[in-house]
């Protein structure tokens, strides 16, 4: 690995984006370890094992002895651990999961804090009330941590009973039953783990993008095991980009949108043919949402391969409803009937299913369950901005501004 570091220091490293490298395997072209240091890798997608920690300027020194509650613009956080008594400061924690409402949750919170809106702080603390308006800049420790995320791979669902769901794998709409729709999750061959499935370079100390900040593995997360690995990761949050992150709504209420990226090293034989591996090898667990327990297997090339990453949009068809579907039941907010904020979408696909105009099309793949075919009509991870993530890491390694390890 220091070989490698080497050349990456020296502006001289061979590197490729997942994409660009599984297309050359494809197609037979796979090169050597002569002609590879870097492969880089990346996923986005739900990730409820997200949590931030900060340090909020509440109000003046004295203002209050000890907080006891906060909340952030309605989101609530957990108060401490460090009471920071009569200095006007609060140290808390806010969970991804963390919800105002049905609508609004943490994951939208840590992206409006990074895109530079203010947030409003309400703090109670000795039987007062301290309200103020907050951004990022003026939050001096904004540290975001996932507690699990980046798994090997994910689980498909289809719901069997004979009525609709609620669960947090699908979008705003319950997932109808008879096996008549499924929810995926994952980058596929372009996911980290699945390029380093047994974390021999994922290790404590590896350096990563979380949300397009510089950050830190700092070992295995929650519910992590040698067949489903994961990741918890930490970083700055005043180094991140709220493109690459967010919030997402579902019929059980708001997720968080984390994304992970990785430059994997190509230092043998045996790391050559991980980063090799490609979607038509990726298993997918497929389950029923009930139980969630995986009864069949399908490829991650029923996802990926041969179906579309982006949205086509038409507003010509347009119907003009009064209220409309689309709009109604986008997870991210994307306004899709005035043409898709392109900053917000995250190329779900609920758009396509919602719009009885047909203005939104896109071949999202299906799966084929026991039941027999099953299309996919909500991916809960773009393949999309990964791939855009792994470009820009793959920039940062071109140009030797970027350390493998801490």
């Amino acid at each position: 690995m220091d070989e490698v570091q080497a050349r990456i220091d020296s502006g001289k490293a061979r590197v490729y984006t997942a994409a660009e490298f599984k297309e050359l395997v494809r197609a037979g072209n796979r090169p050597g370890l002569d002609g590879v240091d870097v492969v880089t890798c990346g996923t986005l997608g739900v990730m409820s094992g997200t949590m931030a920690v900060f340090n909020i300027p509440a109000a003046a020194p004295g203002a209050f002895s000890r907080a006891d509650s906060i909340t952030l613009n309605g989101v609530p956080g957990s108060v401490g651990p460090c009471p920071n008594e009569s200095l006007g400061l609060v140290d808390c924690i806010v969970n991804g999961t963390a919800r105002r409402d049905a609508s609004y949750g943490g994951g939208h919170l840590f992206r409006d804090l990074v895109a530079g809106k203010p947030v409003h702080v309400v703090v109670h603390a000795d039987g007062k009330v301290f309200e103020r308006d907050v951004t990022l800049r003026e939050i001096p420790f904004a540290r975001m941590i996932l507690t699990r995320g980046a798994f090997r791979n994910y689980t498909c669902f289809a719901n069997g009973s004979d009525s609709d769901y609620h669960t947090i794998f699908s979008g705003p709409l319950p997932m109808r039953g008879g096996m008549s729709e499924a929810s995926v999750s994952g980058g596929g061959e372009i996911n980290p783990i699945q390029n380093d499935p047994g974390l021999d370079y994922l290790r404590p100390g590896a350096m990563v993008l979380l949300n397009g900040a510089p950050g830190m593995v700092l070992g295995t997360g929650t519910r992590s095991s040698a067949e489903k690995p994961n990741l918890s990761i930490q970083a700055d949050m005043h180094l991140m980009r709220a493109d690459y992150m967010g919030g997402f709504r579902t019929s059980e209420g708001p997720e968080c949108l984390t994304s992970v990226a990785a430059a994997m090293p190509v230092t043998d034989a045996a790391s050559l043919d991980r980063v090799s591996i490609l979607d038509e090898d990726v298993p997918l667990p497929l389950a029923d949402v009930r139980d969630r327990k995986a009864v069949a297997e399908g490829r991650y090339s029923e996802v990926w391969r041969g179906t579309d990453r982006d949205i086509s949009v038409d507003l010509g068809e347009c119907l003009h409803c009064p209220e409309c579907g689309a709009d109604a039941n986008c997870p991210v907010g994307a306004r899709p009937s005035e043409g898709i904020d392109a900053s917000l979408c995250i190329q779900c696909g609920m758009c396509v299913g919602t719009c009885v105009g047909h203005v939104f099309s896109a071949d999202l793949g299906k799966v084929r369950f026991w039941s027999g075919d099953v299309p996919i009509t909500v991916r809960q991870s773009s393949r999309a901005i990964a791939e855009r993530i792994c470009e820009d890491l793959k920039d940062r390694v071109s140009a030797g501004d970027w350390k493998l390890r801490c």
